[in-house]
Formats: C-alpha cells, sequence, structure tokens
C-alpha cells in the first residue's frame, strides 16, 4: 500500500518560461503536455493543487519598452498569464483534470473572478486551481502573487518550478563555482540576496512560517517525488 502523500494541499508556481522548451516566445505543446501529465498523475494520488503560471514566454512587465507606462506593462504581464492559464487549463483537461481558472483581474467570459472562498471549495472537490493575472496590482510579481495566493488557500507548501536543481550560492549556469544549498534559511536567502524567489515573496512566506521548495521542472516525475518525501531540490524554510 503506498503511503499517503507528506502535502495534501499545495501551491505550485510555473515560470512563464517553463512553457517554452528550446523555444525563445510562446508554448511549447509537448512541454505543455509534459507538464499536465505530471499534474494529473499528482492530482489522482488525492493532493489539491493550486498553480500560478508567469507570463514572461509572453510578455514581462519589468523588460517593458522602454517609454511605457509600468502600470500598463504590469497589466499586460497579467494578462499574460491569462492566456497561459488558459492554455494550461485546456491541457490539463485534455487529460481528464477537471480545473477552474480564478482571475484577479475580471474577464467572466473566460475566467471566475478570484473569490477565495470559491477557490477554497474548487480544491476541496478535488478541481485544479489555476490563479491568473497576478494580485491584480502592477508592481506585483507572480512570485509574489504565489506567496499571497499560496497562504490564502492555505497551502501547505510553496513548490517552485525552476530551470535548475535548487537554491545555490551564485548562477550555476554563469559560475561554476555555485554551490548547491539543499536547505537555507528565509533570513538567510534575503540576507545573502539568493535568487529564490523576489523579496516580497521570501518576506511572505516567513512570516507565515510557509515553506518553499525549489526545484527542476525539467526532470520529469520531480513534483511526484517531493510529494513521496524524496530529497529533490531545496527546501527554504525555518
Amino acid at each position: 500500500m503506498q503511503d499517503p502523500p507528506r502535502f495534501r494541499r499545495i501551491l505550485l508556481k510555473l515560470s512563464g518560461e517553463a512553457l517554452m522548451g528550446a523555444g525563445s516566445f510562446g508554448i511549447a505543446p509537448e512541454i505543455l503536455h509534459g507538464l499536465s501529465e505530471e499534474i494529473a498523475a499528482i492530482n489522482a494520488m488525492g493532493v489539491e493543487i493550486a498553480l500560478v503560471v508567469g507570463g514572461g514566454n509572453i510578455f514581462r512587465g519589468i523588460n517593458a519598452p522602454e517609454g511605457m507606462d509600468r502600470v500598463a506593462a504590469d497589466h499586460m504581464g497579467m494578462l499574460a498569464t491569462l492566456i497561459n492559464s488558459l492554455a494550461l487549463q485546456d491541457s490539463l483537461e485534455s487529460v481528464g483534470v477537471t480545473t477552474r481558472v480564478l482571475s484577479a483581474l475580471e474577464i467572466r467570459q473566460v475566467a471566475e473572478p478570484f473569490i477565495r472562498r470559491r477557490a477554497l471549495r474548487h480544491l476541496e472537490k478535488g478541481r485544479v486551481v489555476i490563479l491568473a493575472a497576478g494580485t491584480g496590482n502592477p508592481y506585483f510579481s507572480t512570485d509574489t502573487a504565489a506567496a499571497l495566493r499560496a497562504m490564502e488557500v492555505k497551502a501547505e507548501v510553496l513548490l517552485k518550478a525552476t530551470k535548475v536543481d535548487g537554491v545555490y550560492t551564485a548562477d550555476p549556469k554563469t559560475n561554476p563555482n555555485a554551490v548547491f544549498l539543499p536547505r537555507v534559511g528565509w533570513q538567510e536567502a534575503l540576507e545573502r540576496g539568493l535568487r529564490v524567489m523576489d523579496s516580497t515573496a521570501i518576506s511572505l512566506c516567513m512570516d507565515n512560517k510557509l515553506p518553499i521548495i525549489v526545484f527542476n521542472i525539467r526532470v520529469p516525475g520531480n513534483i511526484r517525488r517531493i510529494l513521496v518525501g524524496e530529497e529533490v531540490g531545496s527546501v527554504v524554510s525555518e
């Protein structure tokens, strides 16, 4: 008999870039399908899943063209996250997963408005809840949105999907001397400027005692391994 998963409810933070695959823009269908199958497998384990996906594969507010108003650019970035959320919803439902997209910006034709109690009811019913449009406010990243939503839906852990194996002392792609850190404290991550999430997101998690697990989403099965208790990635906690 299989042991129960170590977390009953999770929030999974995906970057928009995770959907690109080897491309430089847009969504790679094979990546989307692979992610959907992995999420379907952990949903079948009885884990309640909330998802926050970025929009960097389409548009990132902080990289807006020179002269563009930051507020307008951030709203465009929020809409990019909604595009990714709808793509993820379609892909998940194609593999038999019931989903709901809840958006911080009201676009009722394509998504439900984010209402905390509604999100909780969907999770309790076993639906995968995709939380789009960040916080609905400019100047806040999707990292911060993920931390905020994790607290709101009472997730037990925030899983931060990346393209590297976890937290390093420096960028391992550019610094061969970067050291892997299997465990690190929230305060240490802030003080050392480790690129776990942005400082607002880390501070939110620290204030509310929410652990973060940073792992490589490009290794198939990593989410399931985390949930069954294997040592995967880096844990950011006390």
